[in-house]
């Protein structure tokens, strides 16, 4: 892919439409888990701007964890294999666990990384939360407990999403023509 400008990326999701949507989610979460201690894990890269913002938002108490999968490398489409680049966890047995994660697409992180909590703990709750949602490209049965858009098939940087690296740090979720 040639060279992408910041120009050439059309907004979507504005940051005041991410804050709005954040409070939304934020609202039931601590409803749900009042006075509960949870673990965030933050599906790095992509998704620990939604992660930082999303947390500051909960009231309970929070134990923040960090765990790296990839699926896209440097392409525009997730390749359907998931690489675990860094996934140590400590014991989440007996605890609440929330999964944030930037996107899910093809569905293959999100069944890999559920499966992979489900099968090594016996947590007391599981929710995997995602600020994308694109069903229109599921490859497996898979959904997020919450999610914050839905999106149709457009590559998105921004927020968090990348392309090869670049565009994490704008402050919108923008799409670029592929």
């Amino acid at each position: 892919m040639e060279t992408i400008t910041k120009k050439e990326i059309k907004p979507i999701f504005t940051s005041e439409m991410i804050n709005k949507r954040l409070d939304e989610l934020a609202k039931i979460l601590n409803e749900e888990y009042k006075d509960k201690e949870i673990y965030a894990i933050c599906v790095l890269k992509g998704s620990v701007m939604f992660t930082v913002d999303l947390i500051k938002k909960l009231t309970m108490p929070i134990k923040l964890e960090f765990i790296r999968l990839s699926s896209y490398g440097s392409g525009t489409k997730s390749s359907g294999k998931v690489n675990a680049v860094d996934i140590k966890l400590p014991d989440l047995n007996g605890k609440n666990v929330i999964v944030l994660e930037d996107i899910i697409d093809t569905g293959h992180t999100a069944q890999f990384l559920s499966e992979f909590i489900n099968h090594n703990f016996k947590v007391a709750s599981y929710k995997f939360i995602s600020l994308l949602d694109k069903k229109c490209r599921r490859e497996v049965d898979i959904n997020p407990d919450m999610y914050a858009f839905e999106i149709d098939d457009k590559f998105l940087v921004g927020y968090g999403l990348d392309l090869d690296g670049n565009f994490r740090n704008l402050d919108y979720v923008g799409y670029i023509e592929t």
